[in-house]
This record gives structure tokens, sequence and C-alpha cells, in this order.
């Protein structure tokens, strides 16, 4: 979608759709007021006839008279003024979006004037949300339909312009409205991946994928095959691997984004199991086909990867993601079977439905090795997740309080909220071995923490984090305006504000 910004009145403002937002219970004031001037108080006797109070993401679709330049005119309700954030924003430029598209919008305007839509912010910061509201609300994943059903879709909005009120904040508001969009197609991309099926995202088009990265000068892309995993000595991801008769990938990728090349980097790591059918320990068959999304963890790094090109972000940063099927078959690993990690640590694998720490445990132990600022780890880990923490929050956990704090307001300030779970010594009994030195799993009892826990044993003093998006990572209904059924791209938006705010400060304390 092509983003433009220009500037001037509302009322003079021509085109075919502008998203309006007006807030609770202060009736027409500002930009709505010269339009209602324009159509000599025509806009007020609509909104009270039609009883629009502006309450938050009611709708109403206009068709302004004449002096008044646009043909259709959506305003959508902020709600209370002192509770607009920036994700509410979101979410209301995304509904007045998809009015827009229902009625056959090509070209959508949207206001944009900080002073009155935003509680705080620069326009730059404005501009970006309004942009990610708008393409993640226009998201639909049609690559397997027909040529007939995509045509059902109605026609496509192929540019939107951002009007704000004074020609000087044309090019802070483009730079904001830029930023949006390779964010928001970041999060499009990493639901692309995860919506597609197992058939298709093998690990090997992930490798794929990443290799595509390398054709920028500041990336680096490496692919491990089963071979290197073996001699290595990553057993844990190894074992994982035994069962399926695709070909794992150990994808490593470089950006080197800061100007001094020889800053630590932070790490990423990313689960990606392009399908968990649980290994011999099998799962049970309802909802068994959407276990092609385990690998959102894998995706959502691979998606920030491609949005730190597009940002040029002056950080450095490593990813790593580790990719295979876990299958049962004659060759798969049994349960109670013991492993040898990259780090030297046993372990015996009383559950290999329980592939995914194994996987990240190698991959931590690896990361390691560039002796990395912070790591942060994202997984559709654990079940238990959803059970503790529903749908509505990321579970944290970490060793490093300030890192757990700088992703906690990473993570308000995008409205992707994530909340920390304690990873007490006191639970390691549940994971400790009998026959080697740990077991991959704990038992129903805190199975978020002791998943956390066993990861817990690969970092080392790095400072570290580990999200668990099982919860929310996939919707089996739309959530809301820009979150629709299926993958979400939980995650792109997180990181990519918490690396911003990285690239600008000093590294996390060890203390």
């Amino acid at each position: 979608m092509e983003i433009t910004v220009t500037s001037g009145s509302l009322e003079k403002v021509s085109g075919e759709c502008l998203v309006l937002g007006l807030f609770e219970g202060e009736g027409i004031r500002g930009p709505a007021a010269s339009i209602d001037r324009a159509m000599e108080g025509g806009l007020k006797k609509i909104l009270s006839s039609d009883g629009f109070e502006g309450k938050f993401l009611e709708t109403i679709l206009i068709r302004p008279t004449a002096p008044v330049g646009v043909k259709r005119l959506v305003l959508v309700g902020l709600g209370e003024r002192g509770e607009l954030s920036a994700d509410r924003l979101r979410q209301a430029v995304g509904k007045g979006t998809s009015v827009a598209k229902k009625i056959g919008t090509t070209a959508l305007l949207v206001h944009c004037d900080p002073k009155l839509l935003a509680k705080k912010g620069t326009v730059t910061e404005l501009a970006q949300v309004l942009v990610e509201g708008v393409l993640l609300s226009l998201y639909r994943f049609d690559r397997f339909k027909s040529k007939e059903s995509k045509n059902k879709e109605g026609k496509e909005i192929k540019s939107c312009t951002l009007i704000v009120p004074d020609e000087k904040l044309c090019v802070d508001a483009e730079q904001g409205g830029q930023a949006g969009k390779a964010i928001a197609e970041g999060v499009r991309y990493v639901r692309d991946l995860c919506n597609a099926p197992a058939n298709i995202v093998t690990p090997g088009y992930l490798a794929k994928e990443a290799t595509l990265l390398a054709e920028h000068d500041e990336v680096q892309v490496e692919i491990l095959e089963r071979a290197n995993i073996k001699k290595l000595g990553m057993g844990a991801f190894h074992a994982v691997t035994l069962g399926t008769e695709e070909d794992p990938k150990f994808i490593v990728i470089e950006y080197r984004g800061s100007a001094s090349l020889k800053s630590r980097p932070v790490a990423l790591v990313g689960k990606a199991v392009t399908f968990d059918s649980g290994g011999i320990s099998i799962k049970p068959s309802a909802n068994m086909d959407q276990m092609k999304y385990d690998m959102s963890g894998g995706a959502t790094v691979l998606g920030v990867m491609k949005v730190l090109v597009e940002l040029k972000l002056p950080i450095n940063v490593v990813a790593l993601i580790p990719s295979t099927d876990n299958m049962p078959s004659g060759t798969a690993v049994h349960p109670g079977d013991v492993v040898t990690t990259l780090s030297g640590k046993t372990v015996q694998i009383d559950n290999t439905d329980a592939e995914g720490r194994l996987l990240l445990a190698d991959a931590l132990s690896y990361a390691a090795r560039y002796k990395p600022t912070a790591m942060i780890d994202l997984a559709t880990l654990t079940g238990a997740c959803v059970i503790a923490l529903g749908h509505h929050a990321i579970g944290l956990m970490g060793n490093n309080p300030a890192l757990i704090s700088r992703i906690q307001g990473a993570g308000e300030a995008c409205g992707e909220r994530l909340w920390p779970l304690p990873l007490w010594d006191e639970y390691f009994n549940q994971i400790e071995g009998d026959v080697a030195d740990l077991k991959n799993v704990g038992g129903r009892s805190a199975g978020t923490i002791t998943a956390g826990l066993f990861l817990k044993q690969f970092v080392g003093e790095i400072p570290w984090v580990h999200l668990d998006i099982a919860g929310t990572s996939w919707y089996s209904d739309a959530r809301h305006a820009y979150i629709p059924k299926g993958a979400t791209g939980i995650g792109v938006r997180l990181l990519i504000n918490y690396l911003s705010a990285s690239a600008k400060r000093k590294k996390p304390s060890t203390k």
C-alpha cells in the first residue's frame, strides 16, 4: 500500500473516504466542527438523529454535502479522552478502515492531528500507530483461495493518505507512516507464515526466506543442516528431528546495524516447529491442524529481522531459529530417552510433546557464544500458559529484573501486554532428573514456570527473558479490528519497540 502525507483543512480535502475520530461526550469539536460548518450544521443533525455519541469503536458512515470534498466520511468513536491509548487508537482506525473497505474504498484518507487524537506523543508516533491500524485491519489470508473467492472480498484499499493540520508536520508524519508500514508488513509476513499449511512452510521454506535477507549488505545468513546439528553436539534439538523426513534447519541470521560493528548483539531465539504432532507422545486429533503455527516464535524472529532491515536500526542483532517437524515414526525419540545438550547437560525426555524446550535449550547455548547483551526467546511453549493467562497476555519469565521491566514496558507501549511469572528455585525439584541432569517436563502444576526454569539452565549469567506466546499467537475468532481470526503475528511490534529503545540506551545490567 502507498502511504502519503498531506496537509490542509478537512472540509477542503477531496477524496473517496475520510476516517475521523471523535471523543465521547465532547460533541463536534476541532476539525469535525469545520466540516459541520461547511455542511451548515448538517453533520451535527445527522449525529443527533442517529444517536452517535463517540463511544469507543462506535462508527457511523456519512455522505457529506457540498462544499465538503470527500465523498464519504467514517466517524469512529474514541471513547473518553482520558482513556485513549495508542492501542485503542490503533483499534479505532482499524475499525474505521474496515467500514471504508466494505463500501469499496480504494484510496483512504485518515485524520492525523496529534492535538485531537493523541493523548501524548509526537506526530511521528501517531502516524506510525495509525498506519499500523490501517494495514493490520486489512489483513486477509487468501493465498490458497481461487480468484473467484478472492473477488468476493471486494476492492482493495491501495493507498492511505494521512491528513495533518500543518505543512510543518508532514516530514515527521511521513517518517512515522513509513515506520508503521514497515512494522505492519512485518506482522503481516509473520501471519502469512503461521497461517500457511505445514506442507508449504517447512524448515526448508523458512531457511529460504531467511536466505533472502542476505541480499542486504548488513545481513549474513548461515543455515546449519542435520549433520551440522549433530556434529556440534546439539543432542536435544537433534533428538526432536529424528521422527521426521523433513530436513531440520538451524537458521542463523546476523544483522549488523551498529556503527560499531564490534558492539555485542542482542540475541533473539525463536522456536520453529513447523508441525507438532507431539511425536510418540502424540496429541489428540482435535485441533491438531492448528499445530502448523507451532513455529510462531521462529516466524516472529524472522519478521523482526525483516523490519530491522527496512528501518535500518543502529543495533546489532543475531537471530537463531531451530526448525523441524515433530513427528512419530520408527526412528522417533522415545519417552524416557536421555540426550546430551550442547551445554553438556543431560536431559531425560519424559514427554516428546515437550519438544520446544529441547530446541531452545541448544539454541540458547549457541546464542551464548555471541556474548550478547541480552537474550530473548519466543515460543508457543506450554498449554499451561493459556490456562494461567488466557489469550490476553504473553507469559514473561527471566533472570534479569531490568530486562524484564524493559520488555514489559515495551509491551505496554505497543499493546502487546506481558505478565511476569516467577522462576523460584523451589520449582526446580519438579524438573530434576532421575537418570539425567534434567527432565523435560515437571508435571501438571506450574507447567509454564517449570518450562521457563528448564530454559534458565542454559543461559548462564547473560540477561535473558523467555516469552511464552502459546495463548496469544493464534485466535480461533477475530480479537478486534486489527487482529483477525488465525495467526496474530504477536511479538514483532513488541521486539521492534524494545530494540528501538535498546539502540538508544546502555546494555541491561547483569546485577
